[in-house]
């Protein structure tokens, strides 16, 4: 098989173990405190990033204290805030609409860019986020919306603007880190900061029923540590631009998965939703293209 078509396979199997979150995080919040959840996650997950660093002898780089500091700040949002958010969101929506929602990333992330670091929007970040918002819209105004959705979405587009602010935080480290590394840090810093918030606000757990704690262990092991290693290995063999394309397949495959393996029953409202999204995450990916390729 040729490098690139190997890229293409790799980074659509990556973004549908991205998708399988939002089916995880479905099975765990009726049966898991999300705190709780999201450490047992870290915890099952930082060995392998651990073993990954050491078969591949990547070292720990010498890290200033701002660059510390903007980490844990990361690891606090983009790690801790986005999973407990999206569990705590699939407590009260479906999994169908926060497939929809989680899809919006790459538009939120654009559009949060623009927002705090002043950078100039293009008629296709524009367009993208009109899109996006639509699709968000389709949600929203959908029959099947109850007044337990509406905050569940918007826990749900929370932990999106996390991950979102993430993705911002990383601009301004001091130098760029290793992504093994980094992942490494996040799951190690971010399990600190769930075990305290677990400790402080949901206490010592009196059971862990076995299907919230098999999708536990799945989320760890299959989008955490496997869905990386899919990541990197495909975005080596293509460009950023053409990596970013596929980051629509994480909003479909989350919308089938949540009709296959949860029996949701799928809308028109949410096939338009998703379909908005997918336009405006592949416009963006195009336009991003068409730029580098220049």
């Amino acid at each position: 098989m040729q490098r690139h078509l190997q890229g293409y396979l790799y980074l659509t199997l990556a973004m549908i173990t991205v998708g399988s979150t939002v089916i995880a995080s479905r099975v765990i919040a009726p049966g898991m405190a999300p705190f709780t959840a999201t450490a047992l996650r870290f915890a099952a997950a930082f060995p392998f990033f651990l073993v990954l660093m050491r078969v591949t002898r990547t070292r720990l780089p010498n890290i200033p204290l701002r660059d510390w500091i903007i980490l844990v700040i990361q690891a606090g949002a983009g790690s801790v805030g986005y999973t407990t958010l999206l569990i705590s969101g699939l407590r009260l929506t479906t999994a169908a609409d926060a497939g929809v929602i989680i899809g919006t990333l790459p538009v939120v992330g654009g559009a949060l860019s623009v927002a705090v670091l002043g950078e100039r929007p293009h008629a296709s970040m524009v367009s993208a986020i009109a899109l996006a918002a639509t699709g968000v819209f389709f949600i929203a105004v959908s029959p099947d919306a109850g007044s337990g959705s509406v905050p569940g979405n918007a826990l749900v587009f929370g932990a999106v603007i996390c991950e979102s602010l993430f993705i911002l935080l990383n601009k301004n480290l001091g130098a760029p880190i290793p992504a093994l590394t980094q992942s490494a840090l996040m799951t190690g810093i971010g399990f600190i900061i769930a075990v305290v918030a677990a400790a402080l606000v949901e206490g010592v757990p009196n059971a862990l029923p076995a299907d919230a704690m098999s999708a536990v262990i799945y989320y760890a092991l299959v989008p955490t540590v496997a869905g990386f290693i899919l990541w990197y290995a495909g975005a080596e063999r293509v460009s950023g631009a053409e990596a970013s394309l596929f980051t629509a397949v994480a909003p479909v495959s989350a919308l089938l998965m949540a009709f296959v393996v949860l029996g949701e029953p799928l809308s028109g409202y949410q096939i338009g939703g998703v379909g908005c999204v997918l336009a405006a995450v592949l416009g963006l990916g195009l336009f991003q293209r068409a730029v580098t390729t220049k």
